[in-house]
């Protein structure tokens, strides 16, 4: 698939892009004329969908399987998306689990491994290699990286997934800190931080409908949909936010 022509493309990796919010910003990123390195980790016929649908359309894109919970992984995916695409230009930050609603004195340590391996580690360690190939310290060009947070991370998601919550505010101080470490190096870091987004991460946490449970409390009387998070992820991503790093943009419907 590389060709001379790939030189010139604009190239984003997704972490998490079979599903939901991941699916969502790589079908708009092609649109917007990006190469989608479409990462998945289980899920490789919604994953295949995904890059389907952008070739359909007139895109280019390619499916990539890794866990990014692993650090072995991450470099061999990275590598391999260098072999297949070339440079790097955006990164995406997707890819992240929640498990059964719980009280914290009922969360076992392996859980909390769980959660922050997927949640905290993927990101800073993906994080890392995308640096290796933007920084001009290492030859790159610059670039920009977008981490997908959550509102849980101000909220604390009391009785429900607290754990889930500190993972997410973990990588909010991780974005600020680094996009500091980066300003001169031509690379932005930038977050979003959705809630209440009809995605099927809710039937991971045992609560399918938790969004008609709670909509009445959110100020937009809705739950909000993937694209309407892809738009900002897209945004932050882009040179139409030249002049912003280091922040947030909540897609929460005004909670």
């Amino acid at each position: 698939m590389q060709t001379e022509k790939n030189i010139a493309y604009k190239t984003m990796l997704i972490t998490g892009a079979s599903r939901g919010i991941g699916a969502a910003t790589a079908l708009l990123a092609a649109k917007k004329g990006y190469v989608v390195a479409v990462n998945y980790n289980k899920n490789k016929e919604a994953a295949a969908k995904v890059v389907d649908t952008i070739k359909q359309q007139g895109g280019l894109a390619k499916a990539f399987r890794a866990d990014v919970s692993k650090e072995e992984e991450i470099v061999r995916l990275f590598e391999d998306v260098d072999a297949e695409f070339g440079n790097l230009t955006s990164l995406v930050n997707n890819a992240g689990i929640l498990e059964q609603q719980s009280r914290l004195e009922n969360i076992t340590r392996q859980r909390l491994q769980r959660i922050f391996e997927a949640n905290t580690w993927s990101t800073f360690l993906c994080c890392k290699e995308a640096i290796k190939r933007m920084s001009p310290k290492y030859g790159g060009n610059g670039g920009t990286i977008v981490n997908v947070s959550s509102i849980a991370s101000r909220t604390g998601s009391p009785f429900e997934y607290i754990d889930y919550a500190a993972s997410k505010g973990a990588v909010d101080a991780m974005t600020i800190g680094l996009a500091k470490e980066l300003a001169d190096e031509n690379i932005r870091v930038n977050a979003v931080r959705p809630a209440f987004i009809y995605t099927d991460i809710h039937s991971d946490g045992g609560e399918p409908n938790r969004i008609e449970r709670i909509k009445e409390t959110i100020p937009l009387k809705r739950g909000g949909l993937a694209s309407e998070v892809a738009e900002a992820i897209l945004w932050l991503a882009s040179e139409q936010s030249s002049y912003s790093t280091g922040v947030f943009i909540d897609v929460t419907g005004g909670r």
